[in-house]
């Protein structure tokens, strides 16, 4: 066991975690924190079932973060889960923001609805549930332009596949206002980029 132990110091965070093989045999080891443990491959408890794995997993991390030896942490599989957590969460952002341009065109396309103040409450929903998921970090990846053509066609499927032709051909919003402004503002916004359309 000593021969698979590092005494590397002064590690970046980057090195934290490495991946190696060992001698002929190419035998798996993981070096956390200038350590090298023996890599045991999971079973099959993440396909299984998730929950017990995620406890078990993070039983694990808990004891590495106080310094025990651990040499059952699914890396692999931790790695990804760690990964998902952020795309899902900018996927989650992404669905909200894409659904209430959808509420809000059926607003405009049908304004003396039954529908309409249910519509416009569910703005006000989408809205808060995007504002608290959302992150600084996803404002670069979330493609405004695609998410309102997509609106549009969601809309249009639901009208015979007709839309005005004085909607706006491009998002008349900016993401902080789809995010934050009153959807009577958001109304008037996008009637003025219908206004000016038809100009």
């Amino acid at each position: 066991m000593a021969s698979l132990v590092s005494a590397h110091r002064h590690r970046s965070p980057a090195d934290i975690v490495r991946q190696h093989s060992t001698g002929a045999s190419a035998r798996r080891v993981t070096e956390v924190a200038g350590l090298v443990y023996p890599h045991r491959m999971p079973d099959d408890l993440y396909d299984r079932d998730i929950l017990a794995w995620s406890e078990r997993q993070a039983e694990l991390l808990r004891r590495l973060s106080r310094g025990e030896r651990v040499n059952e942490l699914d890396w692999e599989h931790v790695v990804e889960e760690i990964e998902d957590v952020g795309l899902s969460e900018l996927h989650a952002v992404q669905s909200y923001l894409e659904q209430i341009l959808v509420h809000l065109l059926k607003t405009q396309l049908w304004p003396s609805s039954d529908a309409l103040n249910h519509w416009r409450a569910e703005i006000v929903a989408l809205q808060g549930s995007a504002e608290r998921r959302f992150a600084p970090s996803m404002e670069p990846r979330i493609d405004l332009a695609n998410l309102y053509k997509r609106a549009i066609r969601q809309v249009a499927t639901l009208n015979g596949g007709q839309v005005p032709a004085s909607w706006p051909q491009s998002c008349p919003f900016a993401l902080d206002a789809l995010l934050r402004l009153d959807w009577t503002d958001l109304e008037q916004t996008f009637q003025s980029g219908s206004a000016q359309q038809g100009c």
